[in-house]
């Protein structure tokens, strides 16, 4: 998973916004179980109106706004790590930057039609991009957002907020005995959002317990030279306690024993939990980038 060290030191804001069917306006909506929703159409300020109102909602500062990046996806839903990198200036296959707009707040005042085109000119002429991206930081910290806006009829956009700290690691240390399922249910009680899977685990095998930079680099999908992946079973089953995940993948013997699982957040993508064991799978310390925050 891309961490944010590589695109800002302050918390980076991103947010989308689906382009279509654009009309003149607003009406906000607060989803149930906390999390963060907006509704909005088109109108003077919209981009504003978007932001002003997730603040409204969450309680907690937006940022400034840096920059608008006009995006063709060509249909698909961004991951967000195809948004960070975007962000950061890099490109993501199959996806086109139409257009970098410089953050103002008369940009905040004008429509999203106008921006589609890639460009801040009032007119909003021969718009191919698909998306906008808002691309907003707050000073200190490596707090960020995700909100992805998707259309919902001809002309509204429903948009779902999620906050998180990108840096912080959350670790929770479980029984041999727990199970796949309990796992994922662990991590879904402390950060209060469920999510699907797991699609997949891995196992890894090494002589000694990685360092917690060695774990961040895992959760971040790179490998690590203390520990090296040795099977891979899609789809495990979630009755298997974690002490058994190795012999089920074939693995049966080794001094430090490993598994990263593949879970799958709406919207923010892929999620990664690495658990590690040292003493034959009685205990294991799991750990996981903090997802909650809707």
């Amino acid at each position: 998973m891309t961490t944010l060290r590589d695109i800002t030191r302050r918390a980076t804001i991103v947010t989308t916004a689906l382009i279509v069917g654009l009309t003149a306006s607003y009406a906000p909506s607060q989803a149930a179980e906390g999390e963060a929703r907006t509704t909005i159409t088109d109108h003077p300020g919209a981009p504003g109106t978007m932001l002003r109102q997730l603040e409204d909602l969450t309680g907690r500062p937006v940022g400034d706004l840096d920059k608008v990046l006009a995006v063709d996806t060509g249909g698909r839903t961004l991951t967000s790590d195809q948004l960070a990198a975007l962000a950061a200036g890099k490109e993501v296959d199959g996806v086109k930057v139409v257009g970098t707009i410089p953050g103002s707040r008369e940009v905040l005042g004008t429509t999203m039609a106008d921006l589609a085109d890639g460009t801040y000119d009032g007119t909003g002429d021969g718009g191919t991009a698909t998306s906008l991206l808002f691309a907003s930081s707050t000073s200190g910290g490596r707090e960020w957002c995700l909100t992805m806006c998707v259309a919902s009829g001809k002309s509204v956009w429903e948009c779902l907020l999620s906050r998180r700290t990108g840096e912080l690691i959350l670790t929770l240390d479980l029984a041999g005995g727990t199970t796949v399922g309990g796992t994922k249910a662990a991590f879904e009680k402390a950060n209060g959002v469920a999510v699907d899977g797991p699609s997949s685990v891995q196992t890894l095998i090494g002589d000694g317990e990685p360092s917690a930079d060695e774990i961040r680099t895992l959760l971040d999908g790179r490998d690590i030279t203390s520990l090296r992946r040795v099977a891979t079973v899609d789809r495990p089953d979630p009755e298997w306690a974690l002490a058994d995940v190795a012999e089920k993948s074939g693995v049966v013997y080794a001094k430090t024993k490993g598994h990263l699982f593949t879970l799958n957040l709406p919207i923010l993508g892929k999620i990664l939990v690495f658990c590690v064991s040292q003493d034959n799978g009685k205990t294991w310390k799991c750990s996981a980038r903090q997802w909650g925050g809707f």
